[in-house]
């Protein structure tokens, strides 16, 4: 073939009588290299590694899916209601699950007679206090103090109509009840709360006990952002006064008093002279009354990341607003912060203080703090 493909110089037989046996010559040496050009770059692709090509397969087939078009929200919501939450990822797909599991959870503690007088309590006007009503979107919020409440208030306050934006709405007015929007079930005719209570989509938020407590106490008695000075000069030299052991201690309020009063059986005729400021501390139980009421939904402040848009969601309002973003880890369970605030308090305290919160240890499925008890 080389010889005749790339000849030093044309024969002597080849005359131009036989021209045209030159091009037919030519011609299938020129289809004979191309077909051996074809046949390597087939190899070639034959041999190449599997992975890498199966990685290039996959990126064709990804970058290659047909245009679908909008999705219906982005065409019919405008701009300014567009939800501003992430897409969501596989792990959250469980989310159903696990909130089957967590009002099944309730239900048997609920039917639970050796705790029974740690999970009921009475729908009084204390509870209906507790529970605000959004009635334009058929939604009931027990606000439970010390777990992010405030933020689920604006999202109602904006679904009220009180404010355009979660932005919009100033500090001052979110917990002023007079100027939030926000009604109080118990502010209705027993008629109308009971028709609520029936047909709304309820929910509310809970968190490890004794974590919310420290988180209570830290939030009123050490640190008081709202400037309610009410706990510093009236309600923690009432605790002082009853259950500091150490009389000659001068400094203020301790959590050693805190978790004294908290644990302490009769604590309730203090509970009388401190009035609704309880709120911050009493058990989830006395706020919502959760086996007398039937939510759609309890949401755990530790996974209140991927809970809030599942609320959202449920209650159908995940078109309209957005709960707001939440910085990382503030939510996750603090072991080491627990453990530091319980120091050097005694293990009999703190049994009783188990002992009133057991209730919503049980209900909501935190586990029994034994690295405290024992």
């Amino acid at each position: 073939v080389s010889h005749l493909c790339f000849p030093g110089r044309v024969p002597e037989w080849l005359t131009s009588g036989n021209m045209h046996h030159q091009w037919l010559l030519l011609a299938a040496c020129f289809w004979v290299i191309f077909m051996f050009m074809v046949a390597s770059k087939f190899i070639t692709l034959t041999f190449k590694d599997p992975e890498v090509y199966g990685a290039k397969q996959e990126f064709l087939f990804l970058t290659t899916v047909p245009d679908m078009g909008k999705l219906p929200e982005e065409e019919h919501f405008p701009e300014e209601l567009k939800p501003t939450g992430k897409m969501l990822p596989e792990s959250r797909l469980v989310q159903p699950l696990v909130h089957t599991e967590r009002l099944e959870l309730i239900r048997n503690v609920c039917r639970d007679e050796a705790l029974k007088n740690l999970s009921h309590t009475a729908v009084s006007k204390f509870v209906l206090d507790r529970i605000f009503v959004c009635d334009k979107h058929k939604i009931l919020f027990c606000q439970t103090p010390k777990v992010g409440n405030t933020q689920w208030k604006k999202v109602l306050i904006v679904l009220n109509g009180a404010f355009p934006s979660i932005e919009d709405i100033p500090e001052n007015v979110v917990h002023d009840h007079e100027k939030n929007g926000l009604p109080r079930l118990s502010s209705f005719s027993d008629t109308e709360i009971q028709k609520r209570l029936k047909t709304y989509f309820k929910f509310f938020i809970v968190r490890d006990p004794f974590e919310r407590l420290i988180s209570a106490f830290k939030d009123k008695f050490v640190h008081n952002p709202r400037f309610e000075p009410w706990y510093r000069h009236e309600i923690a030299p009432g605790i002082i006064r009853k259950y500091r052991r150490n009389r000659t201690e001068t400094r203020g309020i301790q959590f050693e008093d805190f978790v004294r009063y908290l644990g302490d059986p009769n604590h309730r005729w203090l509970d009388l002279q401190f009035g609704d400021h309880i709120i911050h501390w009493v058990t989830f139980v006395q706020l919502c009354a959760p086996c007398e009421i039937t939510y759609s939904v309890i949401g755990h402040h530790e996974t209140l990341e991927d809970d809030a848009p599942y609320i959202l969601k449920e209650a159908g309002i995940d078109h309209l607003v957005s709960y707001p973003t939440i910085p990382p880890g503030i939510t996750v369970y603090n072991r080491t912060k627990v453990e530091h605030y319980f120091l050097g308090i005694s293990k009999r305290d703190i049994r009783r203080l188990y002992a009133r919160f057991e209730g919503d240890f049980k209900l909501f499925g935190y586990q029994k703090p034994d690295f405290l008890l024992n």
